[in-house]
C-alpha cells in the first residue's frame, strides 16, 4: 500500500507540474483557528483530478517528506504511509475538533509558553482526548490530557471521590505542561517525549538500550504498537492543522540538521514558571556577544546562560539570529543600549579574529 501510494502521488505531482506551495491561499471562512493553522480551500488545490481536501493533504504530505515545508522542516518518509492512512480514517473527527477547538487552544497555548514549551504541543491534547474533559481511557486516564490518577496527584492535582481536577482544563493543562517540561529535560527529544507521555520513560529507555539509538525512527520497533502510533498521530495532526511540521515533529538529530539559529536551543532554558512570566523576548541578529550584554544589563553570566543557552555559539554562526530572553527590567536596559552593545560586541569579536558585520534588532510581536 505504501509503495502504491507513493507511485500514484509521484505520477500526480509530475503530471500536474505541481510545486510544493509555500503559502496556500485560503478564505476567512476556511480559517477556523490561528494564522498558522489552516484548512485546504478549493482555491488552494492543485489542478488535479479528484482534488478533495483529503487527497490534497495527502499530496502535501508526500512533498513535505521529499521536498520539505516552507520552514525547512521535512516529514520523515517512514511516517508518511501511516499518517496518510490516519488522516484519511480520522478526517471527519479532526475537522470537528478544528471547528470547536479554538477556545481550548486559547487556554492551552499561553500555559505552554509560560512553561517554556512549544505551542504545537497543544495537538497532544487532540490525540489524547479530542480536547474533551469527559474523556476516560480503559486504564483510568482522564481529562483532556489523559492523566493517570497517581501521575496527576504527583503533579499537584486533586483526585478523589469528590473532586477530579484532571477534568479541569486550566489545572490539568498546567500539570501536563510541567510533566512535558520534565520529560524534555530528561529525554531532550520531542518525539521521545510524546512516546514517553504515552508509555512511560522506562519503556523509552528500554527501547533506547535495545536499539542502541536515541532516534525514534531507529527505536520505534522496540516500543509498544500504541506508542509508535501515538507519536505518528501527533505528527500527522500537526501537519493537518498547521500545514507543516516544527521542532516537535523532528528527532533531535533531524532538528539539528533542518533548523537554524536559536530554534534548537530555546527549549534548553532552565527557567522557573515565575521567571518565564516575568521575562521578555526580542529577536536579535548580528554579532552580539554575551559578555557585552551582561555588562550593560548588570546580569551575571550564569543567569544569562540559563535564559539564553548557547547564545554565543549561535551568534557566531552564519545563521546568527536568536530569540533573546531576559528579565523584563534587564531587557529595558538592553533595548536602551542595544546599538552600543552591538558596536562593542562587533569590536570584541573583530579582536578575536571574527567577522565584524553588524546586525539589527527587531521586537517580537
Amino acid at each position: 500500500m505504501y509503495n502504491k501510494r507513493l507511485l500514484l502521488l509521484g505520477i500526480t505531482v509530475i503530471g500536474s507540474g505541481w510545486m510544493y506551495p509555500s503559502n496556500l491561499n485560503y478564505s476567512p471562512q476556511d480559517h477556523a483557528l490561528t494564522d498558522t493553522e489552516r484548512t485546504v480551500s478549493a482555491n488552494s488545490l492543485p489542478h488535479v483530478a479528484n482534488a478533495s481536501p483529503e487527497n490534497t493533504l495527502s499530496q502535501e504530505l508526500f512533498m513535505a517528506a521529499y521536498v520539505g515545508g516552507s520552514n525547512g522542516v521535512r516529514l520523515n518518509p517512514k511516517a508518511l504511509s501511516f499518517i496518510q492512512d490516519y488522516l484519511e480514517d480520522d478526517w471527519d473527527e479532526l475537522q470537528q475538533v478544528r471547528a470547536t477547538g479554538r477556545p481550548y487552544f486559547n487556554l492551552i497555548e499561553p500555559i505552554l509558553v509560560q512553561y517554556g514549551l512549544p505551542k504545537e504541543l497543544k495537538y497532544l491534547a487532540v490525540i489524547e482526548s479530542n480536547l474533551k474533559s469527559s474523556a476516560v481511557s480503559k486504564v483510568g486516564a482522564k481529562g483532556p490530557w489523559q492523566l493517570m490518577p497517581q501521575t496527576a496527584r504527583e503533579l499537584g492535582l486533586k483526585v478523589n471521590h469528590n473532586i477530579d481536577e484532571r477534568k479541569n482544563y486550566y489545572k490539568s493543562t498546567r500539570a501536563a505542561a510541567a510533566y512535558l517540561r520534565d520529560l524534555y529535560n530528561d529525554l531532550g527529544d520531542w518525539l521521545l517525549v510524546i512516546a514517553a507521555y504515552n508509555t512511560g520513560t522506562s519503556n523509552v529507555y528500554r527501547a533506547i538500550h535495545r536499539s542502541g539509538s536515541r532516534s525514534f525512527w531507529d527505536l520505534e520497533k522496540y516500543l509498544p504498537a500504541e506508542s509508535r502510533a501515538h507519536v505518528k498521530k501527533f505528527i500527522g495532526t500537526q501537519y493537518m492543522f498547521e500545514g507543516q511540521g516544527s521542532v516537535t515533529t523532528l528527532t533531535r538529530e533531524e532538528a539539528t540538521q533542518q533548523l537554524s539559529g536559536s530554534a534548537m536551543y530555546v527549549f534548553h532554558r532552565d527557567l522557573t514558571a515565575q521567571e518565564l512570566t516575568q521575562s521578555r523576548t526580542i529577536t536579535v541578529s548580528g554579532k552580539y556577544h554575551s559578555s557585552v550584554i551582561t555588562r550593560y544589563t548588570l546580569l551575571d553570566a550564569a543567569t544569562f546562560n540559563r535564559y539564553n543557552p548557547y547564545f554565543d555559539k549561535v551568534m557566531a554562526s552564519t545563521n546568527n539570529s536568536y530569540d533573546l530572553k531576559l528579565p523584563a527590567d534587564k531587557m529595558d536596559l538592553f533595548v536602551a543600549s542595544k546599538y552600543d552593545i552591538l558596536r562593542e560586541s562587533a569590536l570584541l569579536m573583530t579582536e578575536d579574529g571574527t567577522d565584524s558585520a553588524g546586525g539589527r534588532v527587531a521586537l517580537n510581536k
